[in-house]
């Protein structure tokens, strides 16, 4: 299927251009797309690196609109759960954007978070 599109601006419209892939702006389909795909590869990349036990309940991800929040109880987990979403992400055609991503330890020995991602560094939340 050859789609194309036009912006519209104040000075007129653009050149065309070939639309290879997702959907068009404001289509019905684009959130349940993205709630597909994001709870296929939220419910992947978790997969046996740990649980997190909260009052009874095993709780490994938590999400909001196209926020995620992975939790884990070891420094060492939650890289695994990231490099795995990483690399599952990349078979769905999505990417983490590292600008955005923060990292937050709760405990009660205070130390700092380790990134070992050299060539994108992540936001660090500090008191809550």
């Amino acid at each position: 299927m050859d789609r194309r599109v036009k912006l519209l601006l104040d000075r007129g419209e653009t050149r065309s251009v070939q639309v290879g892939r997702g959907v068009r702006q404001g289509c019905c389909l684009s959130p349940i797309l993205f709630n597909l795909y994001s709870e296929c590869l939220t419910k992947e990349a978790p997969v046996g690196l740990g649980d997190f036990n909260i009052g009874g309940q095993i709780i490994r991800t938590v999400k909001y609109a196209d926020d995620l929040v992975l939790m884990a109880k070891e420094e060492r987990m939650l890289q695994g759960m990231i490099n795995k979403l990483i690399q599952i992400g990349i078979c769905y055609g999505m990417e983490m954007n590292v600008e955005k991503t923060k990292l937050m330890r709760i405990s009660r020995q205070p130390s700092p978070v380790n990134n070992n991602d050299r060539q994108k560094t992540t936001g660090e939340c500090g008191m809550f």
